[in-house]
């Protein structure tokens, strides 16, 4: 900079000394680092003009590339320096940066006189940091971000929880800077002190700066250390960090040549400091270990065994088992080397299982390593013992939150108001037992796993433990309330995500109030309120769950709204994840019961409809349609909600009646009037989609009526439409239909695959065992179709197994047929008969009517197949089911029967008077003309074989 350097640059109180690369406020050292006084020295000197990146970049880093963020850094420390004057470095979109104000230049008094140095001009560095033992795993990224930001700030400090790996990097950086910028580089170790006065002498001693005295201050070290250029490394200030604090702030103001690199798990909280808060390791997500060895913490777990195993090799599965054990110690390096040291002799599995009993578990660390680093619990001892009673209190309390808690939790479970409890938390957060996560519209705090455990053994297992929970969950039911409240169920819905946050937490109220050692009224009350929570966000399974645990300790709330709750959440569940059991119509019944009791007509829909739903899949139609009209007969003129559910509930029953034309009609106006406002409500309401359910169930009536082309539309909308709700046993009826119905009626057995193994897959995934047995029999139904009909057999008989455990027989008799089919396939001709016959006395007695026509078709076809010369029965059997569905207007089963009466006449005279009827149906179709059956009666009509 020429004659610049030996210059003064003064502006409304600020100066900068180029000589001594000093920034001062009124005349007081304001700490900066090296790199960023580079770049304010280069602004300076070229007051208001824009300085661009490149240039800075070219100016102060000559002949290095560095990266655009890195700039940025610098500038922010130089906007912090600058404090509330902050606003006189501009950015200047796209260009660069400019420097404000009217900067005067005068030469600085003594400019030429470099600052004194104590001892000889001319020596090497000094330093004490100690050499590398091992390689440094997974900190890369944060060794290139603590070094600019060193260049950045004069005063960084390194902050994490115990076992993290602070002192180790904060090494490797200090030996990054000696190879570059080449300062004395001092290590200074405070754990083993205790005194707070002892810290300045601690110094003195690391520096052999030979000061005299009992008492050495602050100031005194800082006057002693003038204008040396030195890299202090001050390790573990926590325990001290008051006088630490004292002792770096002195020495940063009175030493512009002095960098400081602290390690604390808490913040020194002095003017210029920088906080790095050191990260945990990588580790891979749950469920997904094909990349496990990408992570930086299953890396460092490897290695540390390999060191003392050295032909150890991983193959997946001890790689899945690592990956588990890594996440549940959070990364932290210090907790997974003792993990690899148990592993090298006790073996992975037994840590992976043991982890639970960690702090007895991962002992035995390095035996030079310092005593609160051989173990887990002492690592975290260190911490807890300087915490004042009110932090230990609160850091007890906070761990009963597995999931991570809001301000507003912490003071419930505290019992401690919003201003202390969020001096509290901020406390633990810069002592790095909380770590802090959200945003700041909607904060929330979380402790890591390691040290929960830790502060959960702390809190004991007796009447602290007891009073937390009790107030964790009150404060859980007043959260969850509002599902309890029709009036506020579609609000909670639509903010379902602040709900979900708080899943684990409920989990864990519920296990704590309805477990022996709990509250059984909180856990019950608990239960019901949160009953609607479990069903919005596809946990039907687990509102069952609950439920039962709830009402298996029932006890005061037996009888009162509590017990109505938990027993319409407990029937709805079995109704989708068991079927229609006896057990589930009992629940029903006494919820019912207890609806009518209270008057409450929310529940008593509810459970209309969870009862209409039971005889509906068990085929009891009389009860089914009952239900319905009942419900049809409450419903009000202008209620359109009302009467598209009414129009739901009677249009299914008259589709299994075969009743096709007003079935229709009622489904498809219930699925087009249905107000999509109220339709998630509806979800938790009525257990059902009534848009999707309806035009799921309508292809019955399309396919029937020889709607083909609409039907196969209709079953495409109705799973696009169940994808949408994303809930699992929407998704799962509409599937059923689309491939249990649709594709294997109209032979697409591309379409019936497809949709086939989703139903199947996503009914095993979410334990959804009626659909289950739907996606069995598609599987089988498609393998006796496709040439293997054992196969077919096979899964056919136990689908149709699952069903009659289930009760779940809406599928029952079609099935039935399909096996009927693949046993007639193999010659199996009497069992064949034998399972028509099943669904023949089943179709009877549960007037399950839609189906009759194709059963005396299947029974004609075996018996044609057969061989025993029963034409004349062939064929009646074949007019029989044309007539059954010529009364039903079922055209398409109609035709159907007419093909195969073709097929079967011998006589030209009598073929072709059948022709001539079969003629007059094709003819009533008005699409669907390339469907399979379709194209086949086209050929027979043309005089074809």
């Amino acid at each position: 900079m020429g004659q610049i350097e030996q210059s003064l640059c003064e502006y409304c109180g600020w100066e900068l000394d180029l000589a001594t690369r000093e920034l001062r406020a009124l005349g007081a050292p304001v700490p900066i680092g090296g790199r960023a006084f580079d770049i304010l020295a280069a602004l300076v000197i070229s007051p208001g003009e824009i300085v661009s990146k490149d240039d800075l970049m070219k100016r102060v880093w000559p002949g290095i590339a560095v990266e655009e963020n890195t700039i940025q850094v610098h500038i922010s420390a130089i906007r912090k320096a600058l404090g509330k004057d902050r606003n006189l470095l501009r950015t200047i979109s796209g260009r660069g940066y400019r420097l404000l104000g009217n900067w005067t230049f005068r030469r600085a008094i003594n400019a030429s006189s470099a600052p004194m140095r104590l001892g000889p001009a001319e020596r090497p560095y000094l330093t004490n940091i100690p050499a590398s033992t091992s390689d440094l795993i997974g900190r890369e990224t944060a060794i290139a971000q603590v070094l600019t930001l060193m260049s950045a700030y004069r005063v960084v400090t390194l902050t994490g929880p115990g076992g993290i790996g602070k002192t180790v990097l904060a090494s490797e950086i200090a030996r990054h800077l000696l190879q570059t910028f080449e300062p004395d580089a001092i290590f200074v170790e405070l754990v083993s002190l205790s005194d707070p006065g002892r810290v300045s002498t601690a110094l003195t001693q690391a520096l052999d700066l030979h000061l005299q005295g009992d008492e050495i201050s602050a100031e005194l070290v800082a006057r002693a250390i003038g204008g040396r250029k030195m890299l202090l490394v001050i390790d573990n200030c926590e325990h001290l960090i008051d006088a630490a604090a004292a002792l770096v702030e002195a020495i940063v103001r009175a030493c512009p040549n002095v960098s400081v690199l602290a390690t604390s798990r808490e913040l020194l909280r002095i003017e210029g400091e920088y906080a790095y808060r050191v990260p945990p390791l990588e580790v891979p997500i749950s469920g997904r270990t094909d990349n496990a060895l990408e992570h930086s913490a299953v890396q460092l777990f490897v290695a540390r065994t390999r060191a003392l195993q050295w032909d150890f090799t991983p193959d997946a599965e001890k790689l899945s088992a690592i990956a588990g054990i890594c996440r549940h110690l959070d990364g932290i390096p210090l907790a997974i080397e003792f993990a690899a040291a148990r592993a090298a002799t006790l073996g992975i599995e037994q840590i992976a299982g043991r982890l639970d009993d960690r702090f007895v578990l991962l002992t035995g660390g390095r035996r030079t390593a310092l005593p609160r680093h051989q173990t887990l619990r002492a690592a975290l001892d260190w911490s807890y013992q300087l915490l004042p009673q009110t932090e230990r209190q609160l850091l007890c309390n906070l761990a009963t939150f597995p999931a991570g808690f809001t301000l507003e939790a912490a003071m419930a479970v505290s019992g401690e108001t919003e201003a202390e409890a969020a001096l509290e938390i901020s406390n633990l957060v810069s002592k790095s037992l909380v770590t802090f996560e959200g945003s700041e519209a909607s904060p929330r705090w979380r402790l890591l796993e390691t040290v929960r455990v830790y502060a959960l053994e702390k809190l004991g297992v007796r009447d602290d433990f007891r009073r937390t929970m009790r107030r964790f969950t009150k404060f859980f039911l007043r959260f969850f309330h509002p599902f309890s409240e029709e009036r506020h169920l579609q609000a909670s819905i639509d903010d379902i995500g602040r709900f979900r946050r708080e899943i684990d937490n409920l989990r864990a109220a519920l296990s704590w109030a309805l477990s022996q050692q709990g509250d059984c009224v909180l856990g019950t009350r608990l239960a019901a309120a949160a009953s609607d929570f479990w069903t919005a966000i596809s946990l039907v399974s687990e509102a069952g769950d609950w439920a039962k645990r709830a009402l298996d300790c029932i006890g005061e709330e037996r009888g009162t709204r509590t017990e109505m709750v938990l027993r319409c959440a407990l029937g709805f569940a079995l109704i989708y994840t068991q079927g229609m059991s006896h057990r589930g119509k009992e629940v029903l019944m006494g919820a019912l019961a207890l609806a009518k009791t209270f008057d409450d007509f929310d529940y008593r829909e509810r459970v209309t409809c969870a009862l209409w739903l039971f005889s509906a899949r068990s085929m009891e139609l009389k009860d089914a349609m009952e239900f319905a009209r009942e419900y049809e007969l409450v419903v009000k003129e202008g209620d359109v909600h009302a009467r598209a559910t009414a129009a739901w509930l009677v249009g299914i029953p008259q589709t299994y009646l075969a009743e096709h034309k007003e079935a229709a009609e009622r489904l498809e106006w219930a699925a087009k009037h249905l107000p999509f406002e109220g339709r998630r409500k509806d979800m938790l309401r009525l257990g059902a989609d009534i848009r999707t359910s309806s035009m799921a169930h309508n292809t019955v009536n399309l396919i029937s009526r020889g709607l083909l082309d609409s039907a196969v539309r209709t079953a495409e909308d109705s799973i696009r439409e169940a994808r949408e709700t994303k809930q699992p046993f929407v998704l799962c009826v509409a599937l059923a239909w689309a491939a249990g119905f649709v594709s294997l009626s109209l032979e697409d057995l591309h379409r019936a695959k497809e949709w086939g193994e989703e139903l199947l897959e996503h009914a095993f995934k979410h334990g959804l065992r009626p659909f289950h047995a739907v996606g069995l029999c598609v599987k089988g139904s498609l393998a006796s179709r496709l040439g293997e009909p054992a196969e077919g057999v096979e899964a056919l008989q136990c689908g149709l197994g699952e069903m009659r455990e289930a009760a779940y027989l809406l599928f029952y008799p079609f099935f039935l047929c399909e096996l009927a089919s693949a046993m007639q396939s193999m010659g199996r001709f009497s069992e064949g008969l034998n399972e028509v016959g099943n669904a023949f006395r089943f179709s009877e007695q549960k007037g399950y009517r839609w189906m009759m026509p194709e059963l005396l078709r299947k029974k004609g076809e075996i018996l044609k197949d057969q061989g025993l010369s029963q034409p004349l029965l062939v064929e009646t059997l074949f007019r029989q089911a044309m007539r059954q569905a010529s009364a039903q207007d079922a055209i398409y089963w109609q035709i159907a029967a007419g093909i195969s009466l073709v097929d079967s006449l011998d006589s030209d005279g009598a073929r072709e008077s059948a022709r001539t009827t079969l003629l007059s149906i094709y003819e009533r179709f008005c699409e669907g003309l390339t469907s399979k059956k379709l194209l086949r009666a086209k050929i027979i009509i043309d005089g074809g074989v």
